[in-house]
């Protein structure tokens, strides 16, 4: 235990977050655990609302800084592939755009400015 004031300060703070961190991160496994099961089974409604309670809690464990933004946006994009293959899904190629007879105009390019030229050193003499 510490002896300063500040650093016994600063175990109970840290002892706090860690209660709320493990808090936020069980809810967050369980939401997703039971989203997989949803996924399973046939109904679709049930798995869509699994689906919303899950990626609702990675925002909330990535808003409060328990999983970082980035990884929160790769576990949605997870959720929500999962989701898409689960249903059968699939993703269609786009179609292609059909040839037309007309060339490509170039524009012309904007004329640059002519650079403004620094005056000349001044020679100094030795006196």
């Amino acid at each position: 235990m510490p002896i300063i004031k500040s650093a016994k300060k600063r175990v109970k703070v840290a002892n706090k977050a860690a209660v709320r961190n493990s808090k936020t991160k069980r809810s967050l496994k369980t939401a997703i655990k039971s989203f997989g099961r949803a996924l399973t089974g046939k109904d679709t409604k049930a798995s869509a609302k699994a689906q919303s309670k899950a990626q609702s809690e990675v925002d909330k464990a990535a808003k409060k800084g328990v999983m970082h933004k980035n990884k929160a946006a790769r576990k949605k994009s997870q959720l929500a592939k999962a989701a898409k293959t689960a249903a059968g899904i699939t993703k269609k190629a786009a179609p292609k755009p059909k040839a037309t007879a007309k060339p490509a105009v170039k524009k012309a390019a904007p004329a640059k400015k002519a650079s403004a030229k620094k005056p000349a050193a001044k020679k100094t003499t030795k006196k």
